[in-house]
């Protein structure tokens, strides 16, 4: 008798849970829905929500992959992922601290290729003092190669193929450096073009090979996240949706993906796969050591008011602590410690990214409620 109740009480909280489950997507749906009704200029809205603790792995779509065309989205197309792909760089970096094989408190001089080094130390750069953990805070004074000018290059010369070379050439051209190392915040690109090079010298190996290796994308299954013209997209994924930024007038299916490539972006998911590297890397199953982990959220002055770390930024969505980052494509993660939750989100026009931030917000928010509500 005893056991039978136990059993009906099992069945009784599976189904529990099961309704629950449901009742938070058609929520969320219900968020997703009503943002793009008001937003139809975003083109798109591509989310998806990792929820362990409410038993919740969550993908929805609205919109159009592709506006001129009509073609209807579907939350399994890959996106460019623009500077989300920091929090992947500096994962690494701290991959190989852990391995014990850098310091992040160590001079980068010698860690970068000598031209690299020769170009920046001409141009005023004392990579002499400048770190690592400069390079991952956006501390280090050097002057990022995308301002005005790189965008208008793009604008008419689309589909020029940029080297890393170029890149790091063109920000030492751009004049004296910003502020000594350590000295103030600016948030720069070059700063993961140089990590990059960074961890070819530990590896050996080019860049997106040691990445996808040190951050195991195998045992983690990760399978639909690489890195757009140096890797070969998985097998069996369907094409990309088209991004756009209305204040350029692109289309990023018009754009050589070198223009954004070597670090600072380049890569390309699904919202998913985003979601399950930032639930993986925050519950330890990428860098192992809690020790190594917490310095990936842990305050760098000299801004406190950014609250950029190393590779993520702390922000606060609907009251609570998020670790997050965003890509200038419209695309957007944030982790919630207290929640242990993801949301991934994606505008597929740029400029509506505030407006993805709202749904990742709205999401939280119910996430939270119904995490209280719980018996």
């Amino acid at each position: 008798m005893m056991m039978k109740k136990y059993c009906g009480a099992l069945l009784f909280l599976a189904f529990a849970y099961g309704v629950q489950a449901q009742t938070i997507a058609h929520r969320m749906q219900h968020i997703v829905d009503s943002v793009y009704a008001q937003n139809p200029e975003a083109v798109g809205f591509i989310v998806h929500v990792e929820s362990p603790g409410q038993k919740l792995s969550w993908s929805y779509a609205t919109g159009y992959s592709n506006r001129k065309t009509k073609q209807k989205v579907s939350p399994d197309e890959p996106v460019l992922i623009a500077s989300n792909t920091k929090p992947y760089v500096a994962a690494t970096i701290l991959r190989l601290e852990e391995q014990g094989k850098l310091q992040i408190d160590q001079p980068v001089g010698p860690l970068l290729k000598p031209g690299t080094n020769k170009t920046l130390m001409a141009a005023g750069y004392r990579t002499d003092s400048i770190t690592l953990k400069h390079l991952l805070s956006h501390t280090s004074g050097i002057r990022d190669y995308v301002d005005e000018g790189y965008f208008k290059f793009i604008g008419t010369h689309k589909k020029h193929e940029w080297s890393r070379d170029e890149q790091i050439a063109r920000a030492a051209g751009l004049g004296r450096p910003l502020s000594g190392p350590g000295q103030a915040f600016k948030y720069a690109d070059i700063n993961y073009v140089l990590l990059t090079e960074v961890i070819e010298h530990f590896t050996g190996k080019p860049f997106y090979t040691s990445i996808r290796t040190l951050l195991d994308y195998r045992q983690l299954q990760l399978d639909h996240t690489w890195f757009a013209k140096l890797e070969k997209a998985p097998k069996g994924i369907v094409p990309a949706a088209h991004q756009y930024w209305d204040e350029f007038g692109w289309d990023t299916y018009d754009l050589d993906p070198s223009w954004d490539l070597y670090g600072g972006g380049g890569m390309k998911a699904t919202l998913k796969d985003m979601a399950l590297f930032f639930q993986y890397l925050f519950n330890g199953k990428v860098i192992h050591s809690d020790k190594v982990l917490a310095t990936m959220y842990t305050d760098v002055p000299p801004d406190l008011q950014i609250n950029y770390c190393l590779g993520i930024r702390k922000i606060k969505y609907s009251g609570l602590m998020g670790y997050n980052h965003g890509g200038g494509l419209g695309t957007d993660v944030i982790f919630i410690p207290e929640l242990n939750a993801t949301i991934a989100v994606a505008a597929l026009e740029a400029m509506h990214r505030p407006v993805a931030l709202k749904i990742s917000q709205e999401i939280i928010r119910a996430l939270d409620e119904e995490k209280s509500s719980r018996p």
